[in-house]
């Protein structure tokens, strides 16, 4: 009875896409110096990826889980590498950056407007 909407559920699985696509990119930034690395992304927001399994990840939480992290993969390889063997580009890496912020503030907003629509519908906005 008291299930939390899919429209809901979706717009929180994208937020938690958008932060771990920021995670990933906040570690290829780290390692925009480190030789032969090679730049990571997560693949495209697939919604019905969210139905993920949940694992404990600490015996203290007797009923809390959390979702496993997605598993990014290695970007292609851009055309000019640095002498150390590194390929990521840091404006790239700025351009998606953006890009996940951007998606995480689509996220919110479609979880506010649908908040804000259910109270509405109770008599309470």
């Amino acid at each position: 009875m008291f299930e939390t909407p899919e429209i809901m559920q979706r717009a929180a699985a994208f937020a938690r896409y958008a932060a771990d696509r920021q995670t990933t990119i906040a570690g290829n930034i780290a390692n925009a110096d480190t030789p032969g690395y090679r730049g990571r992304d997560l693949p495209e927001f697939d919604p019905d990826a969210g139905q993920m399994p949940l694992r404990r990840t600490r015996a203290e939480h007797f009923g809390a889980s959390s979702i496993e992290p997605r598993e990014a993969e290695t970007r292609a390889q851009p055309d000019s590498l640095s002498p150390n063997g590194n390929a990521v580009s840091l404006e790239d890496e700025m351009i998606a950056a953006v890009s996940a912020r951007r998606q995480h503030e689509v996220a919110l907003a479609i979880y506010g407007n649908a908040l804000s629509m259910m109270r509405s519908a109770l008599g309470r906005g």
